[in-house]
């Protein structure tokens, strides 16, 4: 009685002239939470909030459904309950809720209609999670095998676009494409001939993927079995079979009936019918005889619910091989005579840039009643892109009335109602399905701004470093993307020859090894461009980081070795414990990790003598020296890195203990492999006595000549500056091990055989006292400096270093 009510108060309204003419539309994505804001349906009426209170606004429905509520304060409207567009509308290519908005005191409304958009909520679903099919092995290139399809929910670019199989299969292709009214088909098409004996079964999945944003895709697997027997397979009479029924045809009717033959005979000529699809929805409502093919309702149609429905039937011979063919089964509604549409041309696909005008169908309707029942009106629902414009007589134009997007709507499915007058009116509906093709509009677009990718040193060559992703937003050839790598800028020279892009795909690949020491980053300019006239393109940057590894050893820098025998460092026997006798120096020409050096004692006359700093490779004394110990030392120090797997190198050095600097008789055993420094020695000997003696005479001829100014003789000083002497001081000072060059000084005393060869200091920090004494002679000596410059201007490069180290810096080789 409520129902009865709101049906006869809603009659009340439409007739009242308060009713708005035209409705108001909104649109709201499913699946929207309840509360969800639609809209303010206040303002959009021309209503202030306040009146809606005060007039007691309310929503009416047809169906006494609320899937909307307002709200009176602000005038909103807003999602009650959520919306499912499937559970409203089912496969319905559009979705519309219309309700009214009642006003009292005084009485008005609004026609509301919300159109519920669909969104990508259902995965392709198949019917079966295994399909077995049974195919000779003699059946010939090019054979389609049809499949049971997925099905999906949703509706428009979200519903399934596109089969494929994985893995790859060399026999078999997929096939999809459209047939009655637009229903889809699948077919597995055979590329090669099969061989039973080489492989007698083979499994793959077919994979259904829709055009949601992300897609979803189902699958199923397919398994073959190649028959070695059994010549002929069942064939229909018919491969498409349509069939029309009543809506109200009561139940076990016959629909229609199918058959197959066979050419065989026996048990492979026996055939048996039954669906492909085991409880589909569309099978629920039909049975079919297994015998005589015949196809009758369990149940009573509503053609209000579903106009046709698809069925699959196999026909499966005693031997195992079967056929499918597709029944539509249309549901007729129950009516005398319903307007005819008659279409006379139609245009699909048109071109997005189509101007606005353009026709797109034309069609004619008639009514074969009279009067009032055969007077007919038609309306295209909802749709702002196209409209109808009456040509001539009964005459309709469907046109376009603004510009299309391709990327916006691929397909739109328009329908076109024709009603007639008569009481109940009855309406016939034309669906139009205007695919729009594409124009090259859109460039590529990358997913990302820029790329960078890494490649370690010494890579193998053609190595797959990382891959570069555009998409276009237009299809066919116009969105078919290619790459190449062009110059930054045009009067640049071209890209790096080391590099490479793959023109299909994206792929970048490094052509040859890398040397990480010579370069560290590569940077590159990828282009996309599609294959529309004229083509459209973008670029993006794209770095390339190589890695080092660790493919250089340490290089020893000091002590060198690139003499025969190993250097010497002197080292007095009265040095303490922590005595720095030299230290090791070491690059190593890769980075990070492969270039921290540590050093160790690999080996030594006396281990526990000696000790290596592992971070800093100074070698000191461990503790100090005593008699037992041999004057020469020998030492050998590992340098390692720290890569993986660590590489080493090897420094190897000797060291003198000596008592006194001034005393090179060493025994001669230790200084048998010595050679060049005895011979030095010897050399340095002869020097300062033939000077001390040039000094003497000199002096002499200065007193006989200048006798007024006679004084006492004083010692004399002579600067010892052998040229291979101060070159090897030059090849110490530039290992690093010396701040500053030194000098030898010979010491010449009057009254005493006895000359001493004293090591001097630097030529900056003066040495204490005790290392200038000579312990015979007079003290005042005379220092003079070796090189150039002035001792007086120049500062020590270490003034930190104690003058025993900085005096055991010197080397002997």
């Amino acid at each position: 009685m409520a129902t009865a009510r709101q049906v006869l108060c809603l009659c009340a309204f439409l007739s009242l002239p308060h009713a708005r003419a035209e409705p108001i539309r909104y649109s709201v994505a499913e699946e929207r939470e309840s509360g969800s804001v639609v809209a303010n349906v206040a303002e959009d009426a021309g209503l202030a909030p306040a009146q809606l209170s005060a007039r007691r606004a309310r929503l009416l429905s047809e169906d006494g459904r609320q899937h909307f509520r307002l709200d009176p304060g602000t005038g909103r409207l807003v999602v009650a309950e959520r919306l499912d567009r499937e559970e409203l509308c089912g496969q319905s290519a559009s979705c519309t809720l219309a309700f009214e908005l009642l006003l009292a005191n005084p009485v008005q409304f609004f026609r509301v209609e919300v159109a519920v958009e669909d969104i990508n909520d259902h995965a392709p679903v198949f019917p079966e999670d295994r399909v077995i099919l049974k195919i000779l092995e003699r059946s010939d290139p090019g054979s389609r095998f049809p499949l049971q399809g997925a099905r999906d929910l949703d509706v428009g670019s979200n519903s399934i676009q596109a089969y494929s199989i994985s893995p790859n299969n060399e026999y078999f292709r997929v096939a999809f494409g459209s047939q009655i009214k637009g229903k889809n088909y699948v077919e597995l098409v055979l590329e090669k001939p099969l061989d039973r004996e080489k492989q007698a079964e083979m499994d793959f999945n077919l994979i259904a993927v829709d055009g949601g944003s992300p897609p979803r895709s189902g699958t199923t697997q397919i398994h073959i079995v190649i028959l070695d027997v059994n010549d002929n397979a069942p064939i229909f009479s018919q491969e498409n079979y349509v069939g029309q029924v009543l809506e109200n045809a009561p139940e076990g009717s016959v629909v229609l009936r199918v058959v197959a033959t066979d050419h065989d005979t026996g048990v492979n000529g026996d055939i048996s019918y039954q669906f492909s699809q085991a409880g589909g929805q569309s099978h629920s409502a039909f049975v079919i005889d297994p015998m005589s093919g015949e196809i009758k309702l369990t149940k009573s149609l509503d053609f209000e619910a579903a106009e046709n429905h698809e069925l699959s039937v196999q026909a499966t011979d005693g031997g195992g091989l079967s056929a499918i063919c597709r029944v539509l089964v249309e549901v007729l509604d129950v009516n005398d005579n319903a307007p005819e549409v008659m279409v006379n041309s139609f245009s699909s696909p048109i071109p997005e840039d189509a101007l606005p005008g353009t026709v797109v169908a034309l069609f004619t309707v008639r009514d074969r009643d009279a009067g009032a029942n055969g007077k007919i009106s038609c309306a295209l629902e909802d749709q702002l892109s196209f409209s109808l414009r009456p040509a001539y007589k009964n005459y309709f134009e469907l046109v376009t009335v603004s510009a299309l997007d391709r990327e916006e709507m691929a397909r739109y499915i328009l329908t076109v109602t024709a009603s007639d007058a008569g009481s109940p009116p009855l309406t016939t509906t034309q669906t139009f399905t205007v695919d729009i093709s594409d124009v090259n509009d859109n460039a590529p677009v990358f997913n990302q701004t820029s790329y960078t990718m890494y490649v370690r040193e010494n890579n193998v060559p053609t190595v797959l470093i990382g891959a570069i992703i555009a998409a276009d937003a237009d299809v066919g050839p116009n969105a078919k993307v290619t790459y190449s790598l062009v110059p930054a800028h045009p009067t640049e020279q071209p890209p790096c020859s080391c590099i490479s892009v793959n023109s299909e795909n994206g792929d970048v690949f490094v052509l040859r090894p890398l040397d990480y020491e010579k370069v560290k980053q590569i940077k590159v300019l990828v282009s996309a461009s599609d294959s529309g006239s004229p083509p459209l393109s973008a670029s993006v940057t794209v770095y390339i980081s190589v890695v080092d590894e660790n493919d250089n050893a340490p290089l020893v820098l000091y002590p060198s070795q690139d003499s025969s025998s190993p250097s010497s460092e002197l080292v007095p026997v009265t040095a303490e414990t922590g005595y720095l006798i030299t230290k090791v120096v070491a690059v190593d020409a890769d980075s990070g990790q492969n270039s921290w050096l540590s050093y160790h004692l690999l080996k030594a006359s006396d281990p526990g003598l000696f000790a290596v700093g592992a971070q800093s490779g100074e070698v000191r004394l461990r503790r100090s020296v005593t008699e037992r110990d041999a004057v020469k030392q020998k030492l050998v120090i590992l340098v390692r890195d720290n890569g993986q797997p660590p590489l080493s190198a090897t420094a190897a050095m000797s060291a003198l203990l000596l008592s006194d600097f001034s005393d090179l008789r060493l025994p001669h055993s230790s200084l048998a492999t010595e050679d060049e420094g005895s011979s030095l020695t010897i050399y340095l000997i002869i020097s300062l006595v033939f000077i001390s003696l040039l000094f003497l005479v000199s002096t002499a001829a200065f007193v006989i000549c200048k006798v007024c100014k006679r004084k006492e003789l004083k010692d004399g000083h002579v600067l010892y500056g052998a040229s291979n002497l101060q070159s090897g001081l030059a090849d110490v000072a530039a290992a690093g091990t010396l701040p500053h060059a030194y000098c030898y000084e010979i010491s010449l005393t009057t009254g005493s055989g006895n000359s001493e060869f004293k090591f001097l200091k630097p030529i900056l920090p003066s040495l204490p006292p005790q290392l200038h004494a000579t312990g015979g002679g007079t003290n005042n000596e005379e220092d003079f400096p070796c090189g150039s410059g002035t001792a007086g201007n120049m500062e020590p490069d270490n003034p930190g270093m104690r003058p025993a180290e900085q005096f055991n810096s010197l080397s002997f080789n």
